[in-house]
């Protein structure tokens, strides 16, 4: 795998049709792969629920990890690097893979944690390109069990491996899930340094979310510190690309992914988008867990006060993610109407043309903005004046801030023409 000229990992070397096949077999985004639900059902066959928008599970919980120092050091309610560190210390697994900050060529990269300190080195969101292939060789080279943290289409391309490779499948022990929006490239970053008057090469650690008491947690600052020691920071709101929904250096696969929240991992953390969670500035996490083993050790971590969570249904927890799901469902659904070559993808979502007009044009600039967003960006790297993006991405968001959410002059414009109903 290597970053193309958009900062998106893509597969590299030999097409010889033997690894192509094999290739076919691995990738979640293959149609000729098992989908979610072929994976999930001989994962937990006896989950007591099934529901479309989360798959089979065996409980749903919403709260924080009480237990220090896990949610002050996580992006949401530390509950990702709580139940990791919980498997390293009950001697469930020997090593933790995650995504840990580098100081290789790349901010970011997939590591094998294989204690507490190591863990919490890699807490917090990154939202930055990362492959596997790494720590696969590490697993196959060194015995043990291990547990991955990954994105839906990661953890699924990790069970897809195990079918093919039995050291894999014996090795990799439990699967831990992220619920995801979508990817974004290696540009985001790169943006947010010329949106702050500095550029990549001055940059040597990125933060995507900071946590403190002046801020909600829905309200994301980023922060970037440079080779000279000094610090630069922007709220996202005033980033010319920093609504996320709005679809900016999106991966081109994610348009095709109808698994929002990991449904073949054996558990999976979120952000409580919800009040009053969403408010509070520490973090909260919504979790779904889909085997017995990972319940009962949550359990007793409520039950020790190490954890802090209440049970909660399927409609709670979809609520939480509702825009994502309206995007990797009915948004999928439609996208599916659309005339395109190449492969063709086999999703569990049928194609449908049957939503309102505002609706489709909604999906319909997501779509141009995740495009453009990659192709502006690399006008302007390779002409090196970033204004030409950053004006371009501003007058692209104002645009979709006024036909999904009818504000300013272009919001005013959409309502006469009834273009919009104020809703994303």
């Amino acid at each position: 795998m290597a970053l193309d000229a958009y900062g998106q990992f893509k597969p590299t070397g030999s097409s010889e049709r033997a690894k192509s096949e094999q290739l076919a077999q691995i990738c979640p985004f293959s149609p000729a792969a098992a989908n979610e639900d072929e994976l999930a059902a001989p994962r937990f066959p006896q989950a007591p629920h099934t529901d479309p928008r989360l798959g089979r599970y065996e409980a749903a919980y919403v709260g924080a990890v009480t237990e220090n120092p896990f949610r002050q050091q996580g992006s949401s309610g530390g509950m990702v690097s709580w139940v990791a560190a919980e498997l390293l210390r009950r001697g469930l697994v020997d090593g933790v893979a995650h995504v840990r900050p580098t100081t290789g060529e790349n901010f970011f990269a997939y590591g094998i944690s294989r204690d507490l300190d190591e863990l919490l080195a890699g807490a917090r969101s990154r939202y930055y390109p990362v492959q596997l292939s790494g720590v696969f060789d590490e697993i196959r080279r060194v015995p043990g069990r291990y547990a991955i943290v990954g994105i839906p289409c990661f953890i699924k391309a990790v069970h897809l491996a195990r079918a093919q490779d039995p050291v894999l499948a014996e090795r990799i022990a439990y699967t831990l899930g992220l619920f995801c929006g979508h990817m974004k490239s290696a540009r985001l970053v790169e943006s947010f340094a010329w949106q702050m008057d500095t550029t990549i090469e001055a940059v040597v650690r990125p933060e995507y979310r900071l946590k403190g008491p002046e801020r909600p947690s829905n309200w994301y600052t980023a922060q970037l510190t440079l080779r000279d020691g000094s610090v630069r920071q922007k709220d996202w709101w005033y980033l010319g690309d920093g609504d996320w929904g709005a679809g900016f250096f999106q991966n081109s696969a994610c348009n095709f992914c109808d698994d929002v929240l990991a449904e073949t991992a054996d558990i999976s953390f979120g952000d409580a988008w919800v009040e009053p969670y969403s408010s509070d500035w520490r973090g909260t996490n919504v979790v779904v867990v889909r085997t017995p083993e990972l319940r009962e050790i949550v359990e007793e971590g409520i039950a020790g006060q190490r954890l802090e969570f209440t049970p909660v249904d399927a409609d709670y927890i979809a609520n939480t993610q509702a825009a994502g799901l309206r995007q990797r469902r009915e948004g999928l659904a439609y996208r599916l109407t659309w005339k395109r070559g190449g492969l063709k993808p086999r999703k569990r979502v049928a194609p449908s043309n049957d939503l309102r007009f505002q609706r489709k044009i909604i999906y319909r600039l997501r779509y141009g903005i995740s495009a453009w967003s990659h192709r502006m960006f690399w006008l302007a790297r390779w002409l090196h004046r970033p204004g030409i993006y950053i004006a371009w991405a501003h007058g692209a968001l104002r645009l979709y801030h006024g036909l999904a959410y009818g504000r300013g002059r272009v919001g005013e414009i959409a309502r006469r023409l009834k273009l919009t109903r104020g809703e994303g």
